[in-house]
């Protein structure tokens, strides 16, 4: 069966040229193509699609519609996955998408579109809950790490490893102390430590999540890590 999309981009000659890639694979299926968040939103409603692959700016603000798109499918209709596209390598847009959660969501850079097997994947990954974020956005993010080639997860235990690897799936600390056979506070505690040990000490909870989950992803692109 194939997996139904969605597809929103504000310029035509981008979107009739995602129409034409889209419709070269079998296993997709383009159900509607939209300009603004308004012919967007209609079309979800419309089409209930299995994934939208959206633009971050289109009308009418030319802002942020494609994440705002994907905050209301994650309380709406959380079953519908979400690869957003950007011009810009911007670790807050990332952020922002994955604010509630890394499962069902993707961020790939608009010049990763030529690549269809790449943009192929990201649709199959997010359909069936995954996450995808691209390597730049990535990068950008843990930029400062970068320079201590010691690997930001050297200091985690083997059992915090599984708990982030939890995070980074989207689960919460109910469905991960579920998982791993272990109490809730003792998520919470091992969370705490993983927080520490990254360095996000600082901030709101739900964003050092996140910025957990994004350094997870990195660390496990690395060609050398197991």
């Amino acid at each position: 069966m194939p997996i139904r999309v969605v597809l929103a981009d504000d310029s035509f000659l981008i979107r009739e040229g995602m129409r034409e890639l889209l419709q070269s694979v079998d296993e997709l299926e383009l159900v509607a193509t939209c300009s603004d968040l308004d012919s967007l939103q209609a079309a979800v409603e419309r089409e209930r699609p299995d994934v939208v692959l959206t633009d971050i700016r289109m009308p009418p603000t030319n802002t942020d519609e494609g994440i705002r798109m994907a905050e209301q499918l994650r309380s709406g209709n959380p079953s519908i996955g979400v690869v957003v596209l950007s011009q810009y390598a911007d670790a807050e847009y990332a952020l922002a998408l994955l604010d509630k959660g890394a499962s069902g969501r993707g961020y790939l850079l608009k010049e990763r579109v030529s690549d269809l097997d790449q943009l192929v994947n990201a649709i199959r990954e997010v359909a069936r809950g995954g996450s995808v974020i691209d390597a730049k956005v990535v990068e950008n993010l843990i930029a400062a790490r970068s320079r201590n080639k010691r690997s930001a997860l050297a200091d985690l235990t083997s059992r915090e490893e599984q708990i982030l690897a939890a995070v980074a799936e989207g689960k919460n600390n109910a469905a991960i102390a579920s998982a791993l056979h272990l109490t809730e506070g003792a998520v919470e505690k091992h969370i705490s430590s993983i927080f520490s040990k990254l360095g996000l000490t600082e901030e709101p909870a739900v964003h050092r999540r996140v910025k957990a989950t994004l350094i997870y992803l990195a660390e496990e692109r690395e060609p050398d890590r197991r």
